[in-house]
């Protein structure tokens, strides 16, 4: 366990040499020097050696069902696009059942209209007609406390000091090295001045942001640049000052029975099953998929989103694998890694 120490961090600031960050056009103070900083390697750890890859689907998902999941989760998009964000919708394949899941809010007239059968088959028609259908509302997670440069993954961040908000998530790197701090993208807006939840540091200006209702993208996911961001995650409860490092980063496996998420406003909690690793959320900002879809343990809670979706190994570091961005209290959402090292060119940043 990683542990950091705290100086008179108002005393420090006062006599930092100030820096501007580009396209945010405010001078902000250097990084405070009393937080202790383990420089790790950046290079990727092995994923073959990944604690989770051995992780089977309990379940063959049969073709029909994949490709019957596929339609419904067009349909429910074209509703969503076609008749706003009123209802809100999670569909997957679970892996432990075989089944279609759908949990939603909709009416039941538009949830049949949704999931009728999309073939003549016997398979096609097996598939519709054991959906199940969970009634449910699936809403965004908006809400550490006080962190310090440089920042860690699952520290609360917000644009009103002293407000919940969300949470950082992880740092990417890009070719030049630039460092970045990944959140989900219904935080905040692009250009947006973000701070530590308390309101008494500077986190970053908000770039890249990518949501439904605001991009076209399919995805939920935004950077925020321009200060320090360490390879590391909190880790312990929602006032913990430990932390630990990150190892690498990859694609979640389904059936996997102990990831972790840590948060705002649960702190860490491990012993979620991956369920799915192709499901679609939609909520008041628009559909999103693919996103990994996780069950059991602690769910995360409001505030929690953008929160770092992570595997352990034996010593303790951390793999991850994506961002919360969703949830109902029983099943979660997260952004995966995979999409965001594609969309912005970015690498994992270990710690």
């Amino acid at each position: 366990m990683y542990r950091r120490t705290r100086a008179l961090v108002g005393a420090v600031a006062a006599a930092t040499v100030a820096l501007t960050v580009l396209g945010g056009g405010a001078a902000y103070g250097a990084p405070e020097e009393a937080k202790q900083v383990t420089r790790g390697a950046l290079a990727q750890a092995d994923e073959r050696r990944a604690p989770d890859r051995a992780a089977r689907a309990s379940v063959a998902a049969p073709a029909a069902a994949t490709a019957t999941l596929a339609v419904i989760q067009r349909r429910i998009a074209d509703y969503v696009a076609t008749h706003g964000t009123k209802y809100t919708f999670g569909s997957y394949l679970d892996a432990t059942t075989g089944r279609i899941v759908v949990d939603t809010d909709a009416p039941a007239d538009v949830v049949a209209a949704l999931t009728k059968p999309t073939g003549t088959t016997a398979g096609h028609l097996q598939a519709a007609n054991a959906v199940q259908v969970n009634t449910s509302t699936t809403t965004d997670f908006w809400h550490r406390r006080d962190d310090i440069q440089p920042y860690w993954g699952g520290g609360g961040i917000t644009q009103t000091a002293g407000v919940a908000w969300c949470s950082a998530g992880y740092a990417v790197q890009n070719a030049a090295g630039t460092r970045f701090s990944v959140t989900a993208g219904h935080c905040f807006a692009n250009g947006i001045n973000v701070l530590t939840e308390s309101g008494a540091n500077p986190y970053g200006v908000v770039s890249n942001r990518r949501l439904p209702t605001v991009s076209g993208h399919a995805q939920d996911m935004e950077l925020v640049g321009g200060r320090s961001y360490s390879g590391r995650i909190f880790t312990g409860g929602v006032t913990s000052t430990s932390s630990a490092p990150v190892v690498a980063a990859g694609t979640a496996y389904v059936g996997f029975t102990d990831y972790c998420h840590s948060g705002r406003t649960t702190g860490e909690h491990c012993g979620h099953t991956a369920t799915s690793i192709t499901g679609q959320v939609c909520t008041s900002t628009g559909c999103k998929s693919p996103v990994i879809v996780f069950t059991g343990g602690t769910q995360p809670a409001g505030g929690d989103s953008g929160s770092p979706f992570y595997v352990k190994d034996s010593s303790g570091g951390a793999w991850i694998r994506g961002n919360v961005i969703a949830g109902n209290g029983v099943t979660s959402y997260a952004e995966r890694y995979i999409d965001v090292a594609a969309a912005y060119g970015v690498s994992i940043v270990t710690g």
